[in-house]
């Protein structure tokens, strides 16, 4: 069971509607399985644990379990599941990429993002079931990164499905910010320890440059939440007639 803080009460996935997957369906997937190559997600190589919060409420915070592949060196693109389990629900996306890129995006690119400096140095963000030595190569590299994540699921607050607009995630960036309830259930299923991890990834360093002023936005006190608004649909000009045929007969 993942863990969440928020508006509550939160969902679990035997809250999604549906019907139990049939055996006829179970067949029809192993046979297309065998038939064609799902390459995308078999460049899937780690599995990182760690929290986010909205962009514009610090006080909703989630588990996030990303399976990440490297597009380039510059480039990670992850999958965001609330938990590592089998019947984990797909709850959001994050691209993370090098120092070097983040500088060179526009300035009113800049806030969409957050910096990874603090989630590593602290602990919190981790690989489960990786040993230390293993797991702080990755870390130092993550260390100098900045990540853009939407979750579309909020579950947090109950939702059994992913419903209305995606939501723009951020990552903590100071020790007091992380909910005590999801600190604590997270290292006991995972046996890990955050304050054992800080104290062993001592040296790992950030960002060159120093984090970046236009990161972490929320930081400012400014949220950012998306809004849907209604505007023209560009059309074909065939399609614009149709189109215009149907609201005149309404």
């Amino acid at each position: 069971m993942a863990a969440a803080v928020g508006h509550g009460p939160t969902s679990s996935p035997r809250d999604v509607p549906g019907e139990a997957v049939r055996t006829m369906t179970s067949l029809l997937e192993k046979g297309t399985g065998m038939l064609q190559n799902f390459a995308p997600p078999k460049q899937i190589h780690q599995h990182l644990c760690a929290f986010h919060f909205y962009a514009y409420d610090l006080t909703r915070q989630v588990e996030a379990h990303h399976f990440c592949g490297h597009y380039n060196e510059d480039v990670h693109q992850c999958a965001i599941y609330d938990s590592p389990e089998e019947n984990a629900r797909l709850i959001g996306i994050e691209y993370i990429v090098s120092e070097n890129v983040f500088l060179k995006l526009p300035d009113a690119e800049k806030p969409l993002w957050h910096s990874h400096e603090y989630e590593v140095q602290s602990g919190v963000l981790f690989a489960p079931w990786i040993p230390e030595t293993l797991e702080k190569v990755p870390m130092s590299e993550i260390c100098k990164t900045y990540g853009k994540v939407f979750h579309f699921w909020q579950y947090d607050r109950g939702d059994t499905l992913p419903l209305g607009l995606p939501q723009l995630m951020m990552a903590l960036t100071d020790d007091g910010q992380l909910h005590p309830k999801l600190a604590e259930d997270v290292e006991t299923r995972f046996a890990v320890s955050f304050e054992e991890k800080r104290r062993n990834r001592a040296d790992l360093k950030g960002p060159d440059h120093g984090i970046h002023p236009l990161a972490n936005l929320w930081k400012s006190g400014k949220g950012l939440a998306s809004v849907l608004r209604e505007c023209d649909a560009n059309l074909p000009s065939k399609l614009q007639e149709i189109s215009k045929g149907a609201v005149s007969g309404l």
